[in-house]
């Protein structure tokens, strides 16, 4: 979906179609949307422009609606300079401008859906100012935000004539496929991963990439032993003479036993939090 939207937009001057500019992926937390975008770049060769959701607010009035069409000129300059295909892609859009409940709309909010609005409407002429000028005129490109709950964002941005919409909700063979692509480097067998994902089904595709981190823990732990101990850690790692060598880490080595423990591990940590609901605990004994 992503790649015809791509080329759509780029060619949307030989089409006698209307072509939305923006492309939502959204679907359940930690489901790899970002992560199988930024490999259809790769595979593309697009030099992507990034903006976060944290970025669609500021202390000053305008200020992200401005950032926006800064981010978008940008990504028209790398076409245009590189000659290189680019997009802007903005990572959690709802977060940034999604209503929840009594939240405050701020002006910034109201800017920053209004101006991707605009440029839906008008993908070739976009203003950093006040006044137009000749180069305003910019090149069209694409523009793919992701998100968890659409529907929290103000309609008129999402309609279909500005938005294409796709709901990512891999399949088990899907996600067979990703966490494949994760443990590629560890040797790590196709039987195994697949093993892997039937033992701890349900998960969020984050959840796999947890398990290869969590399994650096012992490794690390060692590493800072060998450098003198967590007391000498900040000497070490900051402080240290330009002629002092640090001991080489060395990674773990990947198995399809260490991955198993590290699930669990994680499986048992979600338990906790669900079930030992602290906060409760707490207001109880204000309450008393």
């Amino acid at each position: 979906m992503a790649m015809c939207h791509i080329v759509k937009n780029y060619i949307a001057h030989l089409l006698n179609t209307n072509v939305p500019l923006i492309l939502g992926i959204w679907g359940g937390k930690g489901q790899g949307k970002s992560f199988q975008t930024e490999l259809i770049f790769q595979a593309m060769g697009i030099e992507p422009v990034i903006m976060s959701a944290g970025e669609l607010e500021s202390e000053r009035a305008g200020e992200p609606g401005k950032l926006i069409r800064e981010r978008y000129r940008t990504a028209s300059q790398v076409v245009q300079n590189q000659g290189k295909m680019s997009c802007l892609m903005i990572n959690d859009i709802d977060a940034g401008i999604g209503r929840f409940g009594n939240t405050q709309v701020t002006v910034n909010n109201q800017i920053a859906v209004g101006t991707l609005m605009n440029l839906s409407d008008n993908p070739t002429r976009v203003s950093i100012g006040q006044d137009w000028r000749e180069t305003d005129i910019t090149n069209r490109v694409p523009i793919i935000v992701t998100g968890n709950d659409f529907s929290t964002i103000y309609a008129p941005l999402i309609r279909d004539g500005r938005m294409d919409k796709f709901y990512w909700q891999p399949t088990h063979e899907d996600i067979i496929n990703i966490v494949d692509r994760m443990y590629e480097k560890d040797g790590i067998s196709r039987d195994a991963v697949v093993r892997i994902v039937d033992t701890f089904p349900n998960q969020a595709l984050d959840f796999y990439g947890a398990l290869r981190s969590r399994t650096y823990d012992r490794s690390i732990s060692k590493w800072v032993d060998d450098i003198g101990g967590v007391e000498n850690l900040g000497n070490k790692l900051l402080r240290r003479r330009k002629d002092e060598k640090l001991p080489v880490f060395v990674p773990p080595k990947q198995t399809i036993d260490a991955l198993l423990e590290s699930g669990y591990s994680l499986i048992k940590e979600q338990q906790l939090i669900m079930e030992t609901k602290l906060s409760k605990e707490y207001m109880k004994n204000i309450d008393d």
